[in-house]
């Protein structure tokens, strides 16, 4: 795993290689019942709702119940489609949401995922950026890194 955040820097970059053909990996990312199965920031935590208008200017909405019973939810916009390559959509957390931090207004940041096919290996590039302070990218980092995590969990027990 590679991790690229300097204290100054309001981008967040985490690269994963995972054993799957990109197809499988692709999917998992865009099939709201492969979503439900893996994002969330913790196997305490779980994923009631997943909806996703995969289309340039479709909407997607995640929901993630903490161990509580707190929900909290991100949505946005998808940018850019390329399918077996790259997806690239907007992440706002709904208001009062944020998986644990309290979110006085709806930041909108940018995530782009890129998926590169090294032959039944699948590098996953996470890149987040446009974070409003260095405390938002780290609170993201902890739940990315929690949800590849999961990701390759999901993925190895298919």
């Amino acid at each position: 795993m590679v991790t690229t955040a300097s204290p100054h820097d309001v981008t967040l970059t985490i690269t994963r290689h995972f054993t799957a053909p990109v197809e499988k990996v692709f999917k998992a990312w865009t099939d709201p019942k492969a979503l439900k199965k893996w994002f969330a920031p913790s196997d305490q935590h779980s994923t009631p709702l997943a909806e996703v208008g995969l289309r340039i200017g479709g909407r997607y909405r995640i929901q993630i119940q903490a161990p509580d019973g707190t929900v909290s939810t991100v949505g946005g916009v998808y940018k850019e489609i390329r399918p077996l390559k790259r997806l690239v959509f907007t992440w706002a957390w709904e208001a009062g949401s944020g998986c644990g931090a309290t979110v006085v207004t709806a930041h909108e940041t940018l995530v782009t995922v890129q998926f590169i096919d090294r032959d039944h290996v699948t590098d996953v590039i996470v890149t987040h950026e446009h974070f409003p302070t260095p405390e938002d990218r780290h609170a993201h980092h902890e739940g990315w890194t929690g949800c590849l995590d999961r990701f390759s969990q999901a993925l190895s027990h298919h």
